[in-house]
């Protein structure tokens, strides 16, 4: 079995549920603190063993690649205030793992974005961290997909329980307990209405994905959305063969949105190494004051 040392992100999508702020700064680019969110991603990725990360982006989102870039200016300024720490750490940033950005020129699904990563991933195993989902975790989701993925040997997604009423904003998947925190998938739908639905289990920003995926995209038709729909083509694969669903160990935060994005933020400050305590006493203070 290879090792995974690929991952693509899109980062395409517009971030309407961001606006206004999304008109001008990629979703992707709002902070956790001081990091924009899509860091946290390429370092899930990089600790995962991945070398290779491939960011599929759009129109305005230049700042992106500048992220991942060395800022000559900043480092000049900064050594003349002798903080080299603050160097060093922009540049374990920009060399986590190699970062490779390819444009989507038309936003047609998050199943078109991933189709456009066949000839940097050829015949490799990869991963697949939506642009959306940030997750925190102990051990990050990629690594725990990958254990599933040498244990069971077919194709993962990260899932966890959405509340029912929720559902047909997700996708649902029709899967057995394996005995662990791991599922059997015979079967999913994308965005199912009520009586659609095989469970509450949904698919949340993390899939290991093998390569003949590309081959089903090409045939897949535009489905919820008038889009194409990554989960029609998983779909494929669940019904042919099966796949894994491991329920993760970690938090997702929906970055898409305006609570996740702010309750990412909240809970990163309570445990940054810089502010954290301040924050925690801060929290404290306000909590009573609305009470």
């Amino acid at each position: 079995m290879k090792k995974i040392t690929k991952a693509v992100i899109p980062a395409a999508g517009l971030g309407t549920r961001m606006l206004p702020i999304s008109k001008s700064v990629p979703k992707e680019m709002l902070p956790i603190v001081d990091r924009p969110a899509i860091s946290f991603l390429v370092e899930e990725a990089a600790a995962a063993g991945v070398t290779d990360v491939l960011i599929i982006t759009g129109r305005g989102k230049d700042t992106i690649e500048n992220y991942f870039d060395f800022n000559v200016e900043y480092e000049k300024k900064l050594t003349e205030s002798g903080k080299y720490a603050e160097i060093e750490e922009m540049r374990r940033i920009c060399s986590m793992a190699n970062v490779y950005f390819l444009r989507q020129k038309e936003t047609k699904g998050l199943g078109h974005a991933v189709l456009t990563a066949k000839n940097f991933i050829a015949d490799e195993p990869f991963y697949i961290l939506y642009g959306d989902d940030v997750i925190l975790s102990e051990t990050p989701v990629c690594t725990q997909l990958a254990k599933a993925y040498e244990k069971y040997g077919k194709p993962c997604c990260g899932v966890k329980p959405v509340p029912w009423e929720l559902v047909y904003k997700y996708c649902s998947l029709k899967a057995e307990s394996n005995g662990d925190n791991t599922y059997h998938v015979t079967d999913m739908i994308e965005k199912p209405k009520p009586e659609q639905a095989y469970s509450n289990l949904s698919i949340l920003g993390r899939v290991l994905l093998t390569s003949d995926i590309f081959d089903i995209l090409e045939k897949t038709e535009p489905g919820a959305g008038g889009e194409i729909q990554l989960t029609d083509a998983m779909r494929v694969l669940a019904t042919n063969g099966g796949m894994t669903a491991v329920d993760f160990e970690g938090e997702r935060f929906d970055f898409g949105s305006k609570l996740g994005f702010l309750t990412a933020n909240v809970k990163s400050a309570v445990n940054h190494p810089e502010i954290g305590e301040d924050f925690k006493k801060f929290l404290i203070e306000f909590a009573d004051s609305i009470k």
